[in-house]
């Protein structure tokens, strides 16, 4: 049974705690809030930014600056003034929040939050009476599919299957304490259509993944597409929204050109790949899971451009899925997508898999980084180790730190591992958890960034979803997390622990 902490949720700063940071932080930065920000245009995307990077570095430093100085001002018997200055820097990003799980049902992973139904943070009760009433928020109709975590909040997004989802991104505090709390959309109503009668497409249409930089910025894929699950119209371009992590301000938007979007594309997952300390040499990745295609995108200068490969496309043979007793179909292409820690060479590699695929793959990024090579770099895509078995469909992928990668496997419910120090062998692929109630389809999976990493999971009965047999009485959708290092200590997935090595996995060229 959970602990109710009702404490922390009702618990406000006092006043004279804000004062204090607004007088003394305008001395620390009297560049404070001072952006200038433009539009520029393109012939394939929209692009909104900063045009002063050094004033957005100058912020961060000093909040981190601040910190200190802050921390150092007060005296530890000063509990009351002592414990706020810690949530606010929590709630700034710049301290490890206390998790407190609503159960612990899964070891080694916790439970941070279980829902039987999503809820939204509306602006009032009339507005949620309105929405239920129009249809425009259907309860029954809100999966949550997506997380990313970063400072002291959870992303979850929430893609339009289904006609009644009245916000597609959404966050909830990564401190736990409710057992299962309403949504608050991100960054606000106003970039969602639920209380907006003036659809249009500069607002969030159909979110499925999000991740962040080191930079402190939010990456939010948009599809474009609602209704995915019985009729899918393709409403708006889809596109990548950039997010500043400390105002939650928008400052980019760039739209995937045409040329690039065929006919049922689903653009179902983004990841970011940088080397940089300022982020300047940053390149995404994108999936189209439908459509078979991973989609490049360069940061420096806006540009895209598309790579295919036959590697990209589903399985025949592990096409079929069955589940708690139901059996489906399923062709989605590409789908996972995982970056090694950058090597000794300042490589990283770039290992996907397709949803309906028992089988591991990688590619070079030195590879993708090169427009160039688009047409000249079939061999450079290659298969790894052995297969992952029967029942081996793999959703997201994340690798730590240490190079151990956290995969989930949906036909299992269950979590693996693999130490990317060993061969991909069947011998050398360990289970994590299973748990046949609270891992029912693990959807995503997330590495927060820091050096306390935590390995997140996001399960939500997507087969039961679509299939319309979730019950309403059952939890059918829940955050968990672990400790990295405590989730795979022991097992064959430990670095730690050594066995022979016969062959290296990666051949370098």
């Amino acid at each position: 049974m959970a602990v109710s902490h009702q404490w922390f949720v009702q618990w406000s700063a006092p006043s004279m705690l804000f004062a204090d940071i607004t007088s003394q932080y305008n001395k620390v930065n009297e560049h404070f809030g001072n952006l200038e920000t433009k539009w520029i245009s393109s012939s394939e995307s929209s692009i909104h930014r900063y045009n002063n990077r050094n004033v957005y570095n100058g912020r961060l430093q000093a909040l981190r600056d601040y910190s200190k100085e802050t921390l150092e001002r007060h005296k530890p018997n000063d509990r009351s003034r002592s414990a706020a200055i810690t949530l606010w820097l929590t709630v700034m990003g710049l301290s490890q929040p206390q998790l407190l799980p609503a159960d612990n049902e899964t070891p080694p992973f916790s439970t941070l939050y279980k829902w039987k139904n999503v809820d939204f943070e509306f602006p009032s009760i009339g507005h949620r009476r309105e929405a239920l009433a129009t249809g425009k928020f259907v309860p029954e109709s809100v999966l949550p599919l997506g997380l990313e975590v970063w400072g002291s909040r959870i992303w979850v997004t929430l893609p339009n299957w289904r006609s009644g989802v009245p916000a597609t991104l959404a966050t909830v505090p990564r401190a736990g304490g409710v057992i299962s709390p309403a949504l608050k959309p991100y960054p606000d109503w106003s970039y969602h259509t639920a209380l907006n009668d003036d659809f249009n497409c500069t607002k969030m249409i159909s979110v499925f993944r999000v991740n962040t930089d080191p930079c402190g910025r939010l990456w939010v894929l948009d599809s474009g597409k609602i209704n995915a699950q019985d009729n899918s119209v393709q409403v708006c371009p889809p596109s990548i929204f950039v997010f500043d992590l400390l105002t939650d301000m928008l400052i980019a938007r760039y739209l995937i050109p045409d040329n690039y979007v065929l006919q049922d594309s689903l653009f179902a997952n983004i990841i970011l790949d940088t080397k940089t300390s300022d982020c300047s040499d940053l390149h995404a990745y994108i999936a189209d899971t439908w459509r078979f295609g991973l989609i490049v995108f360069r940061q420096e200068d806006g540009m895209f451009w598309k790579y295919s490969n036959p590697l990209f496309y589903p399985d025949p043979l592990a096409s079929n899925f069955t589940l708690h007793g139901l059996n489906f179909q399923w062709s989605d292409g590409i789908f996972g997508l995982a970056l090694t820690p950058v090597d000794h060479f300042r490589e990283r590699m770039l290992f996907f898999h397709s949803l309906s695929s028992y089988r591991e793959f990688y590619v070079p990024t030195s590879v993708l980084r090169r427009p160039s090579q688009v047409n000249n770099s079939f061999s450079e895509f290659n298969l790894v180790g052995e297969s992952r078995g029967l029942y081996g469909q793999s959703s997201a992928s994340a690798f730590d730190d240490r190079g151990v990668m956290f995969y989930g496997l949906v036909s299992r419910d269950s979590i693996g591992c693999w130490d990317s120090n060993k061969p991909y062998r069947k011998r050398t692929l360990g289970t994590v958890a299973e748990n046949a109630e609270t891992l029912i389809f693990p959807n995503d999976i997330k590495i927060n960034q820091g050096e306390q990493q935590n390995v997140w999971v996001i399960s939500n009965k997507l087969p039961m979803f679509q299939n319309g047999s979730l019950d309403s009485d059952d939890y059918n959708y829940r955050i968990l997390y672990a400790d990295t290092k405590e989730a795979v200590r022991g097992t064959v997935c430990d670095p730690a622990i050594r066995i022979p090595i016969r062959r290296l996995l990666v051949n370098r060229r």
